[in-house]
Order: C-alpha cells, then sequence, then structure tokens
C-alpha cells in the first residue's frame, strides 16, 4: 500500500505491533497480527489522506475517497483505485476468519465514526476554521481512531461483550473517556514533530490558545489539566462498574486501562513522533518519568465542554 521506501518507513516506525500489543497483551499471535495492521494501516492512510497529504483540505475529494474506503470495510466485493483500498479488505478478511460478525459489525460501525472525524477535520481545514474547546473534543475523539482502535479489543481479546453490557450508559462513558484521553495524549506525543514542521492546527494547544488566549505552555499547563480530570473520572467510573462485571465485559474494561497506559508509553517511544528528519530515526528505549499525582483534580465537568458533561452524571450504570 505504501508508494515509496520513504512513505513505508514511516508506516513502519509507527511500531504499531508494539502499539496493539499493549492494548492486548493477551492476544494469540494470529489476532495480534490482525488487529496489528489495521494500525499499520490506519497509520498509513492518516498521513498519506488525512492529515497532510492531497486532500487534507478537500473535503468533496476526502469524502469520495472515505465512502469507498468505507465501503470497503463492510464488503469484500467492493472495488476502488485507491491503494488502500486493497491492503484494507486483506485485513478484513483476517477479521472475518478470526472474529464472530457481531465483532466485525462493532468495528466497522467505529471505522465509520472514525472516517466521519476525518470529514469534519478535513473541512475545519478547507474553511481555515479552528474549532471551539466543545466541538473540538468530539471531533478529536473520532478524527484520532480511537473508537475502531478500542472495537479491535474484542477481536484480539476473543471475547465478545454482550450487548447489554457494552451498550450501557456506564461503559459508553468509559470507552469515551479512554479515547478521549489518549487522544489528548497524542496530541502531545506529535506536539514537538508538529512545531518544527509548522502542522500545528486542530491540536487541543491551538484550540485553548484560541479560546482562552493563553501562551503555548499555559495551553499546555490546561490541556494536561483537561485530560488528568477526565481520567480522574474514569477511574473512579471504572472502579464502580468492575466489580460486577461478568469475565467479557471485565477483559474490554481491563482493555481500556491498557491502552490508555500503552498509548502514553508508546507514544514517548515512538519514532513516528520522536523522528524530526525526513527519514525515521533508530530509537533506544528510555524510562519514562511519571507525575506523582494529577495536575488537576477539581470534580464536576469540564468547564467550555457541555458535550461531554454527562460522563460525570451520578445515576450512570
Amino acid at each position: 500500500m505504501c508508494a515509496t521506501e520513504e512513505e513505508k518507513a514511516w508506516v513502519i516506525a509507527t511500531h504499531s505491533a508494539d502499539f496493539y500489543a499493549r492494548f492486548a497483551p493477551g492476544a494469540d499471535d494470529d489476532r495480534l497480527l490482525a488487529t496489528a495492521l489495521w494500525v499499520y494501516w490506519g497509520f498509513g492512510f492518516d498521513d498519506a489522506r488525512c492529515d497532510s497529504g492531497p486532500l487534507s483540505t478537500r473535503p468533496a475529494q476526502f469524502n469520495e475517497l472515505a465512502c469507498r474506503v468505507q465501503r470497503a470495510c463492510e464488503s469484500e466485493t467492493a472495488s476502488g483505485e485507491d491503494r488502500y483500498i486493497g491492503a484494507l479488505q486483506d485485513i478484513l478478511r483476517r477479521f472475518r476468519s478470526l472474529a464472530t460478525p457481531t465483532q466485525v459489525t462493532r468495528f466497522t460501525h467505529a471505522h465509520r465514526a472514525w472516517l466521519s472525524g476525518v470529514a469534519w477535520q478535513v473541512g475545519n481545514q478547507a474553511l481555515g476554521r479552528m474549532p471551539g474547546l466543545d466541538d473540538f473534543l468530539t471531533m478529536r475523539a473520532l478524527a484520532a481512531g480511537g473508537y475502531p482502535t478500542m472495537a479491535m479489543l474484542e477481536i484480539a481479546n476473543g471475547a465478545e461483550v454482550p450487548d447489554r453490557d457494552l451498550y450501557r450508559p456506564a461503559v459508553r462513558a468509559l470507552t469515551e473517556m479512554a479515547v478521549m484521553v489518549a487522544s489528548l495524549d497524542n496530541d502531545q506525543h506529535s506536539l514537538r514533530k508538529e512545531l518544527t514542521r509548522d502542522q500545528t492546527d486542530q491540536n487541543i494547544y491551538a484550540v485553548l490558545m484560541r479560546e482562552r488566549d493563553l501562551s503555548l505552555q499555559q495551553a499546555v499547563e490546561a490541556a494536561t489539566g483537561l485530560r488528568d480530570r477526565i481520567l480522574l473520572r474514569f477511574l473512579h467510573l471504572h472502579d464502580r462498574v468492575r466489580p460486577t462485571a461478568g469475565q467479557e465485559l471485565a477483559t474490554y474494561l481491563q482493555g481500556l486501562r491498557y491502552g490508555i497506559r500503552g498509548n502514553n508509553e508508546w507514544g514517548q517511544r515512538v519514532p513516528r513522533y520522536l523522528s524530526l528528519g525526513h527519514w525515521p530515526d533508530a530509537m533506544e528505549d528510555a524510562a519514562l518519568t511519571w507525575a506523582e499525582e494529577p495536575s488537576d483534580t477539581r470534580p464536576g465537568p469540564l468547564e467550555g465542554a457541555p458535550g461531554i458533561a454527562w460522563w460525570w452524571d451520578e445515576d450512570l450504570a
């Protein structure tokens, strides 16, 4: 699916097998391979077709491609000339050989949600529009690819969560919060590289700088506080849901926890974010230093973000 050796090198430099092994450390080799391949595919598609490719400011053309890509995700007989379509169909064939129809359908629905978020982002770029905080958080959670990544937990682990559990409001909130924390962490991981390439449009820092008239350093501190408050709420709600969870739901919830931590560890070591030149650099594994406590422990919903305020509802169950 890669057009050049440079493009291939950057896809490999995502270390996507490392990435998804952190989400599902108990997955067998075949399941981990299938899910890791989609992560490689997603990073490649994102780089070539979404963030900085020729369609990144052309919403009409991107939407046409996105529809063809989504159809290829859903149907083995779908066709298209784009080089990413055949690769995606190969990955979905692997999914169908390993997973249940319900698990594959959940993934394809999450895949559609991701493409809708990217379309929103591309539209903003075409208009030169910077979203406000509330819109941005909704868009970022979609466009970051977190929902298909979390949907693959069931495929990787071979554990299908019953509908009555997966679609409970509390579990939906936990999924959304895990995706949001990882999305905000990814903004932090990629900030240095984006600054060097003048690609800092539509990240949490640019939004906060515009909306609250902050310096970059102030925006970094404010964004870390938002992220920490969401994570604290995730942990609090998780500890209410987990004691009564069945085996499949417990496996899924643990996957969300692994995903938050694993995404953060991966993102602070991976050449995708740490390399600043035209080719990815070799990286040595380095010890990470973690904060001893959250930067912001205030309870309650985030200010200026009514769209996610329901995560703090006390009657979630």
